[in-house]
């Protein structure tokens, strides 16, 4: 059976003055870019079954706006993701509901792309490098697995099918 494990780092965020940073909004690039990203979820029929979102406002939001561009699935708000490094996240995955057979995380960097980087086995040299290379806001990891179930998601077990960034998409809609 395949799983396919969606990372999404949440999308550009503010840093208004006097706000604490669970509690800091996206900006206007980000309010942008996560319409975007849900639209090319779904454009590429990756929607997921089910979907864990850190608590922090940015991610929260970056899921509201993904969302509208989705059909409608199980969202779960997980406080052990938020700021968290890459062994919490994927404690996180490895709970999700067995019925789920794609998983979106909303998450932070470093550990979201360091969880990607750790579960990455195989997929496109290009992919990988890219990968290594950074993990802006708002990008997208697509990751497979040969998983019967989500417990069993380990380190170099995944192929990385795509790495996407808002600044590919906004490229290609200018060349339409």
């Amino acid at each position: 059976m395949m799983r396919r494990l969606l990372l999404l780092r949440h999308a550009k965020s503010a840093y208004p003055q006097g706000v604490g940073d669970i509690d800091r909004p996206l900006n206007p690039r980000g309010r942008e870019a996560a319409p975007l990203m849900g639209a090319y979820i779904a454009r590429e029929s990756l929607a997921p079954d089910h979907v864990m979102v850190s608590p922090a406002r940015r991610t929260q939001e970056t899921w509201e706006a993904v969302r509208g561009e989705l059909p409608e699935s199980p969202m779960e708000t997980v406080p052990s993701i938020y700021e968290a490094p890459a062994s919490r996240i994927l404690d996180a995955i490895r709970s999700a509901p067995a019925e789920a057979q794609t998983l979106l995380v909303i998450g932070h960097n470093p550990g979201l792309g360091d969880l990607a980087l750790r579960l990455v086995g195989e997929g496109p040299k290009e992919l990988r490098n890219d990968l290594r290379e950074k993990f802006p806001t708002a990008a997208l990891a697509v990751l497979e697995f040969d998983a019967v179930g989500w417990e069993d998601i380990a380190p170099g077990t995944g192929r990385l099918l795509r790495f996407v960034r808002p600044r590919q998409l906004a490229a290609e809609m200018d060349d339409d």
